[in-house]
């Protein structure tokens, strides 16, 4: 059992252990570089791909469920900052941090990238997004967990993804 994170066909599939470790050195990454409201709720959709929370096998989202913005400049912006994340993310950002040796992740961080690199949010047809899977603004991760330095969703639950898997 695993999770799928991509595109229409085109997805990346993660074991559970493998999503453990993709949501982990996003949060890093994301909570690194959020500053805009839009920013701060994909931190929040990425905060929801806590398998402790959510259940194993249970998480994964699809590019064309993200409300990337209704101008090409607001689409350009929000991908450009998942790229950023992305990159950051590549560059093993407080990976020394983790507790544990992600050898594996960096094809998986690789691949996903290209997949956003790829991907066209202008095409996305917005009547056939799923406005529940892309958290609102309310929902936005906003409050910084102080022992892990990591945004959270307070809108769900008050713990960040490593208080959470009590690593």
């Amino acid at each position: 059992m695993g999770n799928d994170f991509g595109v229409g066909d085109h997805t990346l599939y993660l074991t559970n252990g493998g999503t453990e470790v993709f949501v982990d050195v996003l949060m890093l990454a994301v909570s690194e570089l959020a500053d805009t409201l839009w920013e701060h709720r994909f931190a929040a959709l990425l905060c929801r791909q806590d398998q402790s929370v959510m259940g194993r096998g249970a998480v994964g989202f699809d590019l064309e469920d993200i409300d990337w913005g209704g101008s090409p400049q607001e689409r350009d912006a929000a991908k450009d900052f998942v790229l950023r994340v992305l990159d950051l993310a590549l560059r093993r950002h407080r990976w020394d941090e983790l507790g544990y040796d992600p050898p594996f992740i960096e094809n998986s961080l690789r691949r996903y990238r290209e997949m956003v690199e790829a991907f066209d949010p202008a095409g996305v047809d917005a009547g056939e997004r799923n406005p529940s899977l892309f958290p609102t603004p309310e929902e936005a991760a906003t409050a910084m967990c102080v022992r892990h330095r990591i945004l959270s969703a307070p809108a769900w639950w008050e713990d960040c993804v490593f208080c959470l898997s009590n690593r």
